[in-house]
């Protein structure tokens, strides 16, 4: 597994514009994907009005929050100093990285839950599956946000160091999976020997992909070993 040392990281004591601004799209997207059936219409019939709506409000609040210097990735500074630092997580961090687990989890599993539905059946019910399912998952993983039971998302910082390798190691492979589905979406017939097809492919993307950020190989997957003075600089 490669790690990196806390001492040898660069230190800053503020984030570039160009940073804060390119981390802004990543919580548009995150909050835009909150409503899950909405989401699904959006891939199927493409933008309707109230989404173009929601997308405004959505970057309108993202924005402010944003200049208020309370987003994560898009503060003037970076917020953590020392990984072994018992310090509070502050609220925004907490509810924007619940919102991103639960985009992260939510989708994957639906679409997952969606295919493995396929296969069995022959038929699709994927319509089905995100107006009765997701709002009880996404339910869930909001709770345990709020528990402080998810990484990144826990009252203090002190596990970030390895905490954050979590969480992009899903992003990652949700990020790689998710896209190649969709293709196949598009380009396979709706037959059992093509759904299945796109479950294999599927699951093994995220499997390689989670293989790989367990090894460190992906940025931010590299455990920060503890105990040195550092900011966060990727």
């Amino acid at each position: 597994m490669r790690v990196e040392l806390a001492s040898e990281r660069k230190l800053r004591t503020r984030n570039k514009l160009m940073y804060r601004v390119a981390h802004w799209p990543i919580w548009i997207a995150v909050f835009f994907l909150a409503p899950g059936p909405w989401t699904f219409s959006l891939f199927a019939y493409g933008v309707s009005g109230r989404q173009a709506t929601w997308l405004w409000i959505v970057m309108a609040c993202t924005a402010a929050a944003g200049l208020l210097g309370r987003l994560p990735g898009v503060e003037p500074a970076p917020y953590i100093i020392r990984f072994v630092e018992d310090k509070p997580n502050p609220i925004y961090r907490r509810i924007c990285y619940t919102f991103a687990w639960c985009a992260v989890v939510s989708y994957a599993l639906l679409n997952f839950t969606g295919l493995v539905v396929a296969v069995a059946t022959g038929n699709w019910y994927l319509r089905q599956i995100y107006d009765y399912a997701y709002f009880p998952i996404a339910g869930v993983i909001l709770a345990l946000g709020a528990l402080g039971w998810l990484p990144r998302v826990k009252p203090s910082t002190r596990g970030e160091g390895h905490e954050r390798r979590y969480f992009y190691g899903s992003v990652w492979a949700v990020c790689f999976a998710q896209p190649v589905l969709g293709i196949l979406w598009k380009i396979l017939p709706r037959e059992r020997w093509a759904d299945s097809l796109k479950l294999i492919v599927f699951v093994a993307i995220l499997a390689a992909v989670g293989k790989m950020a367990e090894r460190g190989l992906l940025p931010r997957t590299r455990p920060i070993l503890p105990g040195q003075l550092a900011i966060v600089a990727d």
